[in-house]
């Protein structure tokens, strides 16, 4: 009984484990997308105040995080998933709403696992991220659409393969009449 007990049952164990994590990570997802409606309300309610903290949570993360908040991948979040779960306590943090659930369920069964939930809190707070970038962007097109109607590296793009045409095409050979040659002599007449 003690080989029973020390050997084969932990081993047992493990195995119903793995299923274990993934049903609890299937409950958390579903309890979250139950409170889903009151996340989104509480999200309204203090959007005001939650941006300025968000944009610097966000701005102080490494790029791979920038890049899985953007692109919101199951396969982002599978490779860095220390680096999510980093990310999701810092919004814990500034109490951001949500957070707190999406987090202990990710620290819990693990970031992958609960994808559901780590993808909405991404999906706010990419809402704060495009926010601080689209006024910036939207106005280069507005500046250069008001000088000319075409872009203005246009011009300068013709002038450089129109120098690149000269340079790269030979100068002629020269030809027979432009060599200056002794006048030939008239043979001697008889």
């Amino acid at each position: 009984m003690g080989y029973w007990k020390s050997k084969l049952l932990p081993k047992i164990k493990k195995v119903f484990e793995k299923n274990g994590k993934k049903a609890a990570a299937a409950e958390a997802c579903k309890s979250f997308d139950d409170s889903k409606e009151e996340i989104d309300k509480e999200f309204e309610e203090k959007k005001t105040e939650l941006q300025p903290k968000v944009v610097e949570i966000y701005e102080a993360s490494s790029a791979e995080i920038k890049s899985v908040v953007k692109e919101r991948t199951e396969a982002g979040v599978k490779k860095n998933s220390t680096a999510v779960t980093k990310f999701l306590e810092e919004l814990v943090k500034i109490e951001f709403p949500g957070s707190k659930a999406a987090s202990e369920a990710a620290t819990k069964c693990g970031p992958s696992y609960v994808t559901g939930p780590i993808f909405f809190i991404f999906e706010k707070v990419s809402t704060f991220v495009v926010t601080e970038e689209a006024p910036a962007t939207a106005a280069e097109p507005a500046e250069s659409s008001s000088k000319e109607e075409a872009p203005p590296g246009s011009e300068e793009k013709k002038e450089e393969i129109n120098k690149a045409e000269e340079i790269t095409t030979p100068p002629p050979p020269p030809t027979e009449e432009a060599t200056p040659t002794a006048p030939a002599e008239e043979p001697p007449k008889p």
